[in-house]
């Protein structure tokens, strides 16, 4: 069986410009984030045929699947991205790097400004793989967010999965795991 992940298609909404922004300013590039068109592009997959398409009912990840594979889409909310939120109001600016920094610290420390923790996250994706992997021992394709996809690998590779590690997954690039005894395939 191969599991492929495949983030959404590159958000044309880049970060904001500006190098010190407020909580508030970053909260409206969320918004216009989350609302950002995709920019399309090609996605190889090496010849692998996909029996079955897993996508997040996010736009941009729905988007990119209908593009990329031609049958049946399986939507589930179990593969939307992992929602992030400031921890702090005040209206003072801050540079911009930090935002990112600060919401993905907060979460993972389980702050009580997140309303997803990680655990929940975790059991959201052990949910979905199970599906999957219970379903038939068909190649499926997942299509979704970055955050997500590293979470998954981590599960993937405890069930016996094989496959490329992931640092900060590329846009519209297959990362291709397999289970079995594969040679040249990196185990960590």
């Amino acid at each position: 069986m191969k599991i492929g992940l495949v983030r959404h298609f590159k958000v044309t909404r880049g970060y904001p410009t500006q190098k010190w922004i407020t909580p508030s300013e970053f909260d409206q590039w969320l918004k216009e984030y989350e609302e950002s068109d995709v920019e399309e592009s090609e996605v190889d997959f090496g010849g692998i045929e996909w029996q079955r398409c897993y996508v997040s009912t996010i736009r941009r990840a729905e988007y990119t699947a209908e593009k990329i594979y031609t049958g049946q889409l399986i939507k589930t909310d179990d593969l939307r991205e992992i929602p992030v939120y400031p921890f702090f109001k005040r209206n003072i600016k801050l540079p911009v790097l930090f935002y990112p920094l600060f919401v993905r610290a907060a979460w993972f420390f389980n702050h009580k400004s997140q309303l997803e923790r990680r655990t929940d996250v975790e059991k959201r994706i052990s949910k979905i793989l199970d599906r999957i992997i219970e379903e038939n021992d068909e190649n499926a394709l997942i299509v979704s967010h970055g955050g997500l996809m590293i979470f998954m690998r981590k599960e993937l590779i405890k069930r016996g999965f094989k496959g490329p590690k992931l640092r900060r997954p590329e846009n519209a690039k297959l990362y291709l795991y397999e289970r079995g005894d594969y040679p040249n395939v990196d185990k960590n």
